[in-house]
C-alpha cells in the first residue's frame, strides 16, 4: 500500500492555496466572476502537477527514487481534498459505500454503512486543533454567510458542496466533534425507493396519489431512518407548475438539483447571529416570511420546535400539500409532540385547541424505522378528528409481522374517493400482506 508524505502534502497544499487565493484576487481586481468549482479544482490540479513535476526533477538530480505514477496521483488527490475539500475526510465522503461520518477528534473515525454496519478507521486528522481548523476553513468556503466556530459559538451546521450536512461542536464536548450525514440524491423517486425496499407498490401508489390530491403530511421516524429522503421523493412528485418554498436549518432536501420539476421554488435557510448577536433569522421567522412569497406548497425540513404553530395555520389556511419531517418513535407519538411544539411558541392555547388546529390541519402521518438494516415505511396515519385532549386518527397501514407496513384500518370514503380521483387504485388496499417484494 502506498503512504502519503503527509507535510509534502502540506507543504504542496500550501503552494495551491496562495496560487488560489492570487488568482482569486486578480479575478476580483478586474471586475471578472469567480471561478466555479470544476474550473478551480481544475486550476488547482494544473498547478499540482507543476509541483510533482518539479519534485520529480529534483529527485532525479538527486539520485533519488521519484515517486510511481500511481503515488503522483494519490499524492495530487490529496493536496486537491485538502485545498478544496475536507482533506482526510474526503475519501470517506466520496465513498458509495459510506452514509455516515463520525469524527471525534483525533480519535478513531466511525462510519455507518449503507446496509446499516458501524466501522472503525484510522484517525482523520493529528490533533484536535487540525479538526477545528479543517471545520473553519470548510464552512468560510461553504457558509453564504459567516459562520463561526468557536468558544463562544461552539456548534456549527452546515451544507456541503455535495449537499452532505456537516454538524460540528467543540469546548462543549469532550473532543472536537465531527458528524457528516450523506445525502443520496440519486434516490429521489418514489420508484427508487420502491426498489430500495422502503417502500411497496401500493405504498408508492398511494402516497403518489395523496401528493397529487394535495395532502398535507408529516414524516415521522428516528435519526437516520431516511425522513429527509422520503420528504425529497414526495416534493418531486408535485406538479411542475406548482410553486414550493422550503425551510429548513442546513439546506438538504436539494430542491436546486431538480430544477426541470421544480422550476418556480425559493429555498429558505436559518441563521444563527453573528459576532455582535445580531441578524439571527429563525425557523418561525423564515416560516412567516414564506407565507409571504406566494407558495403553492410549504416545506419545512425538520420541525422541532415553534415553527410547528405557523406551520400548522398555513396548512390549515389553504396550503394544501404541505409536508415537514419530525422525529418520533411511532405514528401514535407524532400529535402529543406536535402539540408541545405548539405549546413553546407560548400563545396559551388550550389543548383541545391544539388538537383541533392538528385535526384541520393535517391529513397523514407516515412514520419509517430501520429493519434489519433496511429503511421501512411501517405506519400510515389518516387524522380523522380531534376529541378534546385526543387526537382520532386509523392507522390505514399497520405494521405487519415482520415490521413493514400493510393495509389496514379503511381509508374514509371521502378520503379514498379523493385518492381515487387523483389516481390511486383502491386495489392496492385489497392485499392483507401487502405488495412487499422479499
Amino acid at each position: 500500500m502506498i503512504t502519503i508524505d503527509q507535510q509534502l502534502v502540506v507543504s504542496i497544499s500550501q503552494a495551491v492555496s496562495e496560487a488560489l487565493a492570487d488568482q482569486r484576487i486578480e479575478r476580483s481586481a478586474s471586475v471578472q466572476p469567480a471561478l466555479d468549482l470544476t474550473t478551480e479544482r481544475d486550476f488547482a490540479r494544473r498547478i499540482v502537477g507543476n509541483h510533482l513535476d518539479s519534485l520529480a526533477a529534483r529527485h532525479l538530480a538527486g539520485g533519488v527514487e521519484t515517486l510511481s505514477r500511481e503515488g503522483e496521483a494519490r499524492l495530487a488527490d490529496a493536496v486537491l481534498a485538502r485545498v478544496l475539500g475536507l482533506g482526510r475526510i474526503q475519501p470517506l465522503l466520496d465513498s458509495s459505500e459510506i452514509s455516515d461520518i463520525h469524527i471525534r477528534g483525533a480519535a478513531s473515525t466511525w462510519v455507518k454503512t449503507v446496509d446499516g454496519r458501524r466501522v472503525a478507521f484510522a484517525p482523520v486528522v493529528d490533533s484536535d486543533e487540525e479538526l477545528i481548523d479543517l471545520v473553519r476553513l470548510v464552512a468560510a468556503r461553504a457558509g453564504r454567510s459567516e459562520r463561526r466556530f468557536d468558544a463562544a459559538n461552539p456548534e456549527l451546521n452546515i451544507q456541503l458542496p455535495d449537499g452532505s450536512r456537516l454538524f460540528a461542536t467543540m469546548e462543549v464536548s469532550s473532543r472536537p466533534s465531527v458528524i457528516i450525514r450523506k445525502h443520496r440524491f440519486e434516490l429521489s423517486s418514489l420508484r427508487e425507493l420502491e426498489e430500495n425496499g422502503l417502500l411497496d407498490e401500493g405504498l408508492t401508489e398511494f402516497l403518489a396519489a395523496a401528493v397529487r390530491a394535495k395532502r398535507n403530511m408529516v414524516i415521522a421516524g428516528g435519526t437516520g431512518s431516511g425522513k429527509t429522503t422520503l420528504l425529497r421523493a414526495l416534493l418531486n412528485e408535485v406538479p411542475v407548475d406548482e410553486r414550493i418554498v422550503t425551510i429548513e436549518d442546513a439546506y438538504e432536501l436539494g430542491l436546486d438539483r431538480f430544477e426541470e420539476l421544480h422550476p418556480d421554488y425559493d429555498m429558505l435557510q436559518s441563521r444563527p447571529a453573528n459576532i455582535e448577536g445580531r441578524g439571527a433569522i429563525t425557523m418561525v421567522d423564515l416560516t412567516r416570511m414564506a407565507l409571504r412569497m406566494d407558495p403553492d406548497r410549504v416545506v419545512v425540513g425538520e420541525v422541532r420546535g415553534p415553527e410547528a404553530f405557523p406551520m400548522l395555520m398555513a396548512m390549515s389556511q389553504g396550503n394544501n400539500g404541505s409536508m415537514c419531517t419530525m422525529h418520533a418513535d411511532s405514528s401514535r407519538t407524532v400529535f402529543p409532540k406536535l402539540a408541545a411544539y405548539v405549546s413553546m411558541a407560548e400563545l396559551g392555547l388550550p389543548v383541545d385547541t391544539v388538537n383541533l388546529l392538528l385535526a384541520t390541519a393535517l391529513h397523514f402521518v407516515v412514520h419509517i424505522e430501520t429493519i434489519g438494516g433496511v429503511r421501512r415505511v411501517t405506519s400510515i396515519r389518516e387524522v380523522v378528528d380531534a376529541d378534546g385532549v385526543r387526537i382520532v386518527s386509523n392507522e390505514v397501514f399497520k405494521p405487519g409481522l415482520d415490521g413493514r407496513a400493510v393495509p389496514g384500518y379503511p381509508l374514509r370514503s371521502t378520503t379514498l374517493a379523493l385518492l381515487e380521483a387523483h389516481g390511486f387504485d383502491a386495489a392496492y388496499l385489497d392485499k392483507p400482506e401487502g405488495w412487499w417484494v422479499s
